[in-house]
């Protein structure tokens, strides 16, 4: 990829959200749910984030749409650094950038019809009223496979599977470039899972969508996704094409996190070995010192306990963030 298709760019980007305690609600230390991120998306790809639950992938997709204001750091979308944009300024930019939600029973309102739904981000940017608005409903609602007769039914009255498809259709009303999807997939059974992917994919050769794409099977995101970005408490530890990524994982946790993906035929599942975690995820108020899988890594040495390591890249376009990694140039086989 050219630094020209380039539609999104994280530069050290932090979120904390701070703990107070007592009757004065005194700052006593903050939760670093994304402490110091960098990573960036093409245009027209789809950049899959990985990692264990609390790691900070949803906080990610939240910040990068203003659901959160960055602690620190800068969010670029077509060299507009959303951070530092006034309300005003970013529901312009707003339009661009739309939100996939993980529970599709929570993101939709039961008080309001499938019409008023997925039309009102059309009617919050007075994009088009009246016929237009209906015929752009209707136009939405069959592109996601929902038959627009049902636009004046309400959410309770659809499925699961329905649900999230009414939410990607929501997500397209404006005609975004760039679309977060956080784990939309999964609350879902699995063979509305495939149904959902497979719009998803449609929908991006169709319209030239740009996916991040967040989940924890490991299966889908390496189905979907052109890259991958493996995270863990609050940092990314590996990025790199998913081809690469899923056959040389560099850092010992992506190697732990593939080995845990299960294998479709008995004898080569029988036979290979697993890379197992010992150990809780470490409190994301108070990280470990130096790299933040120390805890947990069973190769880790004292250089691992005193300094972060630096996020680099080890090979053309593969980045990690492991001291033995960088120290080697290769991938250490736990």
């Amino acid at each position: 990829m050219r630094i020209e298709d380039e539609i999104l760019r994280i530069e050290g980007l932090r979120k904390y959200f701070p703990i107070r305690r007592g009757v004065f609600q005194r700052h006593v230390g903050d939760v670093k749910a994304v402490d110091g991120v960098n990573f960036n998306v093409y245009r027209g790809e789809t950049l899959g984030l990985v990692g264990e639950s609390g790691c900070g992938k949803t906080t990610i997709g939240r910040t990068i749409v203003r659901l959160y204001r960055p602690t620190d750091g800068h969010v670029f979308f077509d060299g507009e650094d959303l951070a530092l944009l006034s309300k005003k300024e970013l529901q312009t930019l707003r339009r661009k950038i739309q939100m996939i939600f993980q529970n599709p029973y929570a993101s939709l309102s039961p008080r309001m019809n499938i019409k008023n739904i997925v039309g009102e981000p059309l009617e919050i940017h007075d994009a088009m009223r009246g016929k237009d608005l209906d015929d752009r409903i209707a136009e939405l609602l069959d592109y996601v496979g929902i038959s627009p007769s049902c636009m004046n039914r309400y959410p309770h009255e659809f499925s699961g599977g329905q649900r999230q498809r009414i939410g990607i259709a929501r997500s397209l009303a404006l005609n975004p470039e760039l679309i977060i999807c956080d784990e939309p997939i999964s609350s879902l059974d699995v063979s509305i899972q495939a149904q959902v992917v497979n719009l998803l994919e449609e929908l991006q050769d169709e319209l030239g969508l740009t996916y991040i794409f967040i989940a924890h099977d490991l299966s889908m995101v390496r189905h979907i996704s052109n890259r991958v970005a493996v995270m863990y408490l609050g940092k990314i530890v590996e990025i790199a094409d998913k081809i690469v990524l899923y056959d040389n994982a560099l850092h010992p946790y992506t190697q732990a996190l593939l080995s845990a993906v299960p294998i479709p035929d008995p004898k080569i599942e029988k036979e290979r070995s697993r890379v197992l975690i010992e150990g809780d995820l470490p409190n994301p108020a108070n990280p470990p010192q130096g790299c933040n899988f120390n805890t947990r890594c069973p190769l880790a040495e004292d250089i691992c306990f005193k300094k972060e390591p630096d996020f680099i890249e080890i090979e053309t376009d593969h980045f990690s963030a492991c001291h033995l990694v960088e120290r080697d140039g290769e991938a250490i086989i736990l």
